[in-house]
């Protein structure tokens, strides 16, 4: 449930744990101090389970009315006051059945035969159940979704309870009631402080896992599984064939494993990224088959100490198993609050190591001269590993030759600033979310969510982008120099990237713009303001809580937030959607704006919102009609206005089907299959959106295309439908029928970049071939500039041939080139 709120961050992970372990240790407690008084404790333990059921049951239903509840306080709270909220009304929440299902082990304890191999083989049993747990989502969240899920689980809960009910009705005998011995309180205190080392370990690999693996909310169950695995089967293992030496070795088995983790971690990458699979579900057995055997020798010997210490302090270990969850909450908050923010999630695992082998050692008194080789080793070794692998190291395929400008880390994510092997710069959160680009093509890209957006309001003056980037898709405002810019921004490492790292490309827009860290939801909740236009950003929908974007309840917000006449436009990458998910995306957008409307900017897909009357191309040539002609040309990046018009796609259509809910979402389950076996149909995508396109003359009505731009409009109109099924063809390998259409785009509307880049970059990669039969490179990289001017490839081309001819004008194009790519590395390198 909270990644639908947090998304799949530290920050929502360590609301969950930190409250699961809390209720864990306090139920746990609780019944080791009363169950002694407690009759039948198997029937205690069949209405725990019936109660947890019932709660997973409602939760569905509660859930909406909590967010409800969010909503309106946002508006009295701060950003962070506002969090906390959540996260605390959520800790509560979990706390709740946590509490029962931590109560729950000490009546188990009591309903069986006192044993100590009995408590390894119960508590055993017990984590590789959880394991089940932790992995049922794996299968039920795609199938049924969130909401069914649950309910599912809350069946299965019911099943479970039934058949403590059959144990009790079978008489299965139970341990004589008597108050269970507490150990003394150093015990306690220890043990409790191994669960504060071992949820620091767990939320830290949760960090640096999530990193390298699926990028959603399914690592967290595999992760999950992994560690409980290694926990319950190291349990096993000591109750079946546990030998007195072998808890001096624990200390160095978990130590030596964390560090072990962290230094495999680059081969682990690595191979992730070269890796190919079948489909997303033999993805998901492999990597977590790999990370099950990365973690294991740590999570071993960490299941192991609860039957050791059990036998040591003469219990059955419920006293120790609830200190060890109460000390596991207070761990998830210190590693996701404080610890991985302050030192960073390498050296907050070292940490983590040196806590576990200390209080290892702390139960093996007295301590060997001999243990002085391993802790040097030890030592060496974690300070080689405290800091952060390079994301080169990590990435090698994708990020060969690149370095690393920029990390910040918090609860939030991880946000880094890379340097690519031609000097440009890439902005990546949690490694392998590419947020944006400086190269060329790229900052056109994100220029034009704030070109289309402004462009299709008749006078805009306040502008509010939701998500900031790196600052370029604002700086696509710049035009307008009388616009009030404001933009929220999640990632504080995002806003600090911006300023610092990107300022050459965004034209240092921020200085114009009123900045924002917030939630875009609390944003939007507390604020009173209304907007003439409303920029929502490209983002990652395949991630928990991150689709919520793309929901009802959040384009109602946008929504109330734009001033009569104002236009939202919600940015989708349809590289990032299949056919059903883009409809239900379309579907939950109409039901907010009837009057939505669809523009096609090459693989991006603008869904935009009229709050009123739709415009059309007055409302555009209006807004032209306020600019100068050097604004005018800017505002259009160069296109002119009828290009832009020539990208309208039409009116949603309406249709029938579910929607996207925050509280059901659907989109998230669905589309981390699309990156394996082949699940993506970029084709089936475009070919789906060529049929629901209006004809052009119908097109022309509908935007109110006056008579004497006819013929300029159905060109450009005609131009992007044919470049578009250049693309399907090229996808369905057929080259030579996408060259023709592509042709045929760049004679219908040469002014299109879209096609000139297409155009160009095939030309460009036959120019040798060209040139053997005797074409002139020179002339034929001038033709290529003509085609498109704005490519930096064709002018390093030029530049190239030009120096190997020693000609003067080869100074010229260089300059032109840092024009195009400020921060290319071979032009800014060159002597003059």
């Amino acid at each position: 449930m909270l990644t639908l709120q947090f998304g799949v961050s530290v920050f929502g992970v360590v609301v969950t744990v930190a409250a699961f372990m809390a209720g864990l240790g306090l139920g746990s407690l609780a019944m080791a101090w009363t169950s002694h008084r407690t009759g039948r404790p198997l029937l205690w333990l069949a209405l725990m389970e019936a109660g947890v059921a019932a709660f997973a049951w409602v939760l569905p239903t509660a859930a909406p009315a909590l967010g409800s509840g969010f909503d309106a306080a946002a508006t009295r709270m701060t950003p962070a006051a506002w969090q906390a909220l959540m996260a605390g009304a959520s800790f509560v929440l979990l706390t709740v059945p946590a509490f029962a299902l931590g109560a729950g082990f000490p009546l188990l304890m009591r309903a069986i035969p006192k044993s100590q191999a009995a408590l390894g083989l119960f508590y055993g049993v017990n984590t590789l159940g959880a394991v089940a747990g932790a992995l049922l989502p794996l299968v039920l969240l795609p199938s049924l979704g969130w909401a069914a899920a649950l309910r599912a689980t809350a069946l299965l809960g019911l099943v479970v309870a039934m058949g403590w009910v059959l144990l009790l009705k079978w008489r299965v005998p139970e341990k004589a009631a008597g108050k269970e011995p507490r150990p003394p309180g150093i015990w306690l205190i220890t043990y409790g402080g191994l669960g504060v080392m071992s949820l620091v370990l767990e939320i830290a690999w949760t960090r640096l896992f999530s990193l390298v693996m699926l990028r959603t909310e399914y690592v967290l169950a595999l992760i999950l599984a992994a560690f409980l695995g290694g926990i319950g089967l190291g349990s096993l293992w000591v109750s079946r064939a546990h030998r007195p030496g072998w808890a001096r070795a624990l200390p160095w088995l978990a130590s030596g494993g964390i560090l072990l983790s962290l230094a495999l971690l680059p081969l682990f990458s690595s191979w992730i990224e070269r890796a190919s699979w079948a489909s997303f579900a033999s993805a998901l057995w492999a990597q977590g088959g790999v990370l099950f055997l990365l973690t294991l020798p740590t999570t071993l010997a960490l299941g192991a100490w609860l039957p050791i210490l059990a036998r040591q302090s003469s219990g059955n270990g419920v006293w120790l198993y609830g200190a060890n969850a109460l000390g596991g909450a207070v761990g998830a908050a210190a590693a996701g609050y404080v610890l991985i923010p302050l030192l960073g999630t390498p050296a907050t695992l070292v940490l983590a190591a040196w806590g576990i082998l200390g209080l290892g050692l702390f139960w093996n008194r007295p301590l060997s001269r001999w243990m002085i080789v391993p802790a040097l080793a030890l030592a060496f070794a974690s300070f080689r590993l405290a800091s952060f692998p390079a994301a080169e190291s990590l990435l090698p395929q994708a990020l060969a030759g690149s370095r690393d400008l920029y990390r910040y880390e918090d609860a939030v994510a991880m946000t880094q600033v890379v340097e690519l092997a031609n000097g440009q710069r890439l902005l990546l959160t949690d490694l392998q979310r590419r947020d944006a680009s400086t190269e060329a093509t790229a900052v056109y890209v994100q220029a034009n969510q704030a070109r289309l957006a402004l462009l299709l309001h008749p006078a805009p003056h306040k502008v509010l982008f939701l998500g900031l980037g790196t600052g370029i898709s604002a700086m696509g405002s710049q035009p307008y120099p009388d616009l009030d810019r404001t933009a929220v921004e999640l990632s504080r490492g995002a806003i600090r990237a911006a300023r610092q790292w990107f300022a050459p490309l965004n034209g240092s827009v921020l200085g114009q713009t009123e900045v924002f860290q917030d939630d875009a939801r609390h944003f939007l909740s507390a604020s009173r303001d209304r907007y003439d236009v409303i920029v929502g950003d490209l983002f990652h929908p395949d991630l928990a809580g991150v689709s919520s974007l793309l929901s009802v309840q959040q384009f109602r917000r946008v929504r109330s937030h734009l001033a009569d006449g104002g236009i939202f436009v919600q940015w989708i990458a349809l590289n990032q959607f299949d056919s059903e998910s883009l409809a239900i995306v379309l579907r939950s957008f109409r039901d907010v704006f009837p009057q939505g409307q669809l523009f096609l900017d090459g693989m991006h897909l603008a869904l935009v919102g009229p709050n009123g009357a739709w415009s059309g191309a007055n409302a555009m040539s209006a807004n032209l009609d306020r600019l100068s002609p050097l604004q005018r040309q800017q505002a259009t990046a160069g296109e002119g206005e009828m290009t832009w018009l020539g990208r309208y796609w039409g009116p949603i259509p309406p249709s029938r089907g579910v929607e996207q809910d925050e509280w059901a979402p659907q989109i998230e389950f669905r589309l981390p299959r699309l990156r394996y076996g082949g699940g993506a149909d970029l084709a089936g995508v475009l070919g789906r959106l060529v049929a629901m396109r209006p004809d052009v003359d119908r097109a022309r009505s509908m935007l109110g295309v006056l008579p004497g731009q006819r013929e300029s409009f159905e060109r450009a109109y005609i131009g992007t439908e044919l470049l578009v099924r250049s693309w399907i063809s090229a996808l369905n390998g057929q080259p030579g029928q996408a060259a023709r259409l592509m042709g045929m785009a760049f004679e219908a509307n040469p002014k299109d970049r879209w096609t000139a880049y297409a155009l160009s970059d095939q030309m460009l990669a036959q120019l040798d071939g060209a040139v053997a039969r005797g074409l002139d490179r020179e002339q034929a990289l001038r033709k290529l500039q003509q085609i498109n001017p704005w490519s930096p490839e064709i002018l390093r081309a030029l530049w190239h041939e030009q120096k190997r001819r020693h000609e003067p004008v080869a100074e010229a194009t260089r300059q032109q080139l840092l024009i195009l790519s400020p921060l290319d590395r071979e032009a800014l390198s060159a002597k003059n």
